[in-house]
């Protein structure tokens, strides 16, 4: 119950400051991606797939089916716009890493407790190779001490 109330009170928080403090550095010209085309096919495959025909499950599985294409409204602007500042893709490395870091995760439970979740492996792997272009980018620029931008 603690730890609930900890991070839901980190979501309103984050929410806050991205409309509220930092609403200044939103780029409303660049914003264009329509998430509809991501929260309705994510919606419509939730109750499809899922392991029980449940609101609860439905919820589950649907923010799982969400997180793994949440990264693609930002990968468009970068491509849009042609480069990404370096605080920018640091974020996303970290948060493509933490993913990355979930399959290792599944493969221990695999191997040493016998868990295996369908659903949250094939989600963590589409949201992997969704980052794998972007892997690449930052580790051939950015740590290099380079500003990503795409190649021409």
């Amino acid at each position: 119950m603690k730890s609930s109330l900890i991070y839901i009170a980190c979501s309103y928080a984050t929410v806050y400051l991205i409309y509220m403090k930092f609403k200044a550095t939103y780029d409303g010209n660049h914003d264009t991606f329509r998430v509809e085309f991501l929260v309705v096919p994510v919606g419509g495959l939730s109750f499809l797939v899922n392991h029980d025909f449940s609101p609860l499950e439905i919820l589950w599985t649907f923010s799982i089916y969400l997180e793994s294409v949440a990264i693609l409204p930002q990968l468009f602007m970068i491509s849009k716009t042609g480069e990404a500042e370096t605080i920018t893709t640091h974020y996303l490395f970290f948060l493509g890493l933490y993913r990355a870091l979930y399959l290792v995760n599944w493969i221990w439970r695999f191997y040493f407790e016998g868990f295996f979740d369908l659903i949250a492996v094939v989600a963590g792997v589409v949201q992997t190779i969704l980052y794998c272009d972007f892997f690449y980018l930052y580790i051939t620029k950015v740590l290099k001490g380079k500003k990503l931008s795409l190649p021409a």
